[in-house]
């Protein structure tokens, strides 16, 4: 069996296939909506749980130094960006490091800025913490590519704006924020005292000629700034390890992050998950290599299949494993596109407008997959839109 290819997820627990009737009222449907791979994790990382496994006591452990440094050291080589030991925690999540920031970092009633559409927690780790959505449309320009609105966006704040959460590279537009983009941002927040809690965890899923470029290496002032939340789960498809890092380089947000943090008492996360994660950026960098120009393939099939389907618009992303599919030429309600892919396509996507009023008329493709099955998906889409 080679490298990428198909693996039947039906028999274990994976919720993109044991949620399948809840979500989508059928078992028939190939489900390409929920953002994990089916693809095997990396053969390092099984391994290495595999040979702690052999110790018989599976205890209460703390997170090694050297799972840290593997981190900072694969950070510094992939992105250019020098974290220090001290500023790094551990999470189970990038979710609950928002919802932790959150907290630390303002007062019920404070508003908050979140960019639409995006993943949909971002929205509800804010509503459900008793903070104010101030909600910032993402606008795409006249060659279909999302942009920041600054204009719009300092008309849209007040005193009471404290955070901005930040998707970067972008999900599910796969924008990769370019320099010039960031700083700009970056700048406007540090006029506002707003503190940028930036969601980096797809930062190891970028095409060329894109790089990722982490927020909080721009300068002094967004290193300050700038609240980083990352980790190996998309990357090495590890997502059921449940491991998680918060990079905070300002002693006072730090501090104020800390308080909260103890307040929830995650400790220092389960020894497996240590195992993983250092193996993942300490041996992982061959692999992702190999995965990148999996993707990549996957990606141009999409864009050659579109090409033939002007009904179904597509731009390929920069970065992300996930396809913004425009539907709106197709004429549909929400509700009707969903029960189209379900019903004629056999397919169980995400629907755009689960990312928020901007998302109405797109659906989101995970093309994690191997190209068999993403070949035998843009087949079905095909023929219903012929039928």
């Amino acid at each position: 069996m080679g490298e990428f290819d198909t693996i039947d997820r039906t028999l274990s627990n994976a919720e993109k296939y044991t949620l399948r009737q809840k979500l989508f009222g059928t078992e028939e449907v190939h489900p390409m909506w929920v953002a994990d791979m089916d693809i095997a994790t990396p053969i390092c990382v099984v391994a290495a749980v595999q040979e702690r496994l052999k110790h018989p006591i599976i205890g209460y452990e703390i997170m090694p130094e050297s799972a840290y440094e593997a981190q900072t050291v694969w950070v510094s080589t992939h992105h250019a960006f020098t974290m220090q030991r001290e500023w790094l925690s551990y999470s189970p999540s990038v979710v609950a490091s928002i919802g932790c920031a959150i907290r630390a970092l303002s007062e019920a009633g404070d508003e908050v800025i979140v960019m639409d559409p995006v993943y949909p927690p971002f929205y509800s780790m804010v509503k459900e913490n008793d903070r104010r959505l101030v909600i910032h449309p993402l606008r795409q320009d006249e060659e279909g590519v999302y942009r920041f609105d600054l204009d719009l966006l300092r008309a849209q704040i007040t005193d009471k704006t404290k955070l901005l959460l930040l998707c970067s590279p972008h999900n599910p537009v796969g924008r990769v924020w370019s320099r010039d983009e960031l700083g700009a941002l970056g700048t406007f927040c540090l006029e506002h005292s707003i503190v940028i809690i930036s969601d980096e965890i797809h930062s190891d899923i970028v095409f060329q000629p894109h790089s990722h470029i982490p927020m909080a290496s721009l300068s002094e002032e967004l290193l300050n700034n700038t609240v980083t939340l990352t980790g190996p789960g998309k990357t090495f498809n590890m997502a059921g390890f449940s491991i998680s890092t918060v990079c905070i380089p300002s002693e006072e947000l730090r501090t104020r992050y800390k308080e909260e943090y103890h307040r929830v008492h995650w400790g220092d996360g389960a020894v497996l998950s240590h195992v993983a994660f250092e193996a993942a950026y300490r041996d992982g960098s061959p692999w992702h290599q190999r995965l990148i120009r999996h993707l990549s393939h996957n990606a141009l099939l999409i864009e050659e299949w579109a090409a033939k389907h002007p009904l179904i618009r597509y731009s390929p992303p920069e970065g992300t494993y996930l396809a913004w599919l425009d539907c709106r030429a197709l004429g549909l309600g929400d509700r009707e596109l969903r029960e189209f892919f379900i019903q004629k396509a056999g397919l169980g996507l995400s629907p755009g407008l689960s990312f928020g009023k901007e998302g109405s008329g797109f659906m989101r493709l995970n093309f994690a997959v191997p190209t068999s099955v993403l070949t035998q998906a843009l087949e079905q889409l095909g023929k219903a839109l012929n039928d």
